[in-house]
């Protein structure tokens, strides 16, 4: 399994991390259709990135949880690396 610090855009990846903050929940609109969004905050002891957290995740997980992605997609995202779910991945408590 990866350390969120040996991660790199554009690729799949499988982390287990602590989240250490969340933002407040925002309302968007995509090409699919109203939802919310919010942004999760994750360490581990190689590193810290963002995990895009979408629709009932943004209300399931909580600061101090420690939870694992598997198969997610990392992304660069304005100079900054994310993880999101894309099409495959899943998030469970580690």
């Amino acid at each position: 399994m990866a350390g969120i610090g040996s991660l790199r855009a554009n690729s799949n990846a499988t982390i287990d991390a602590t989240i250490t903050a969340i933002s407040a929940v925002r309302d968007v609109t995509t090409s699919r259709g109203a939802s919310q969004v919010a942004d999760a905050t994750l360490k581990d002891e190689t590193g810290e990135i963002t995990l895009t957290l979408w629709g009932d995740d943004t209300k399931r997980y909580t600061v101090g949880q420690k939870i694992r992605i598997t198969d997610g997609w990392v992304k660069d995202y304005r100079g900054k690396l994310q993880i999101s779910m894309g099409r495959s991945g899943r998030i469970s408590l580690a």
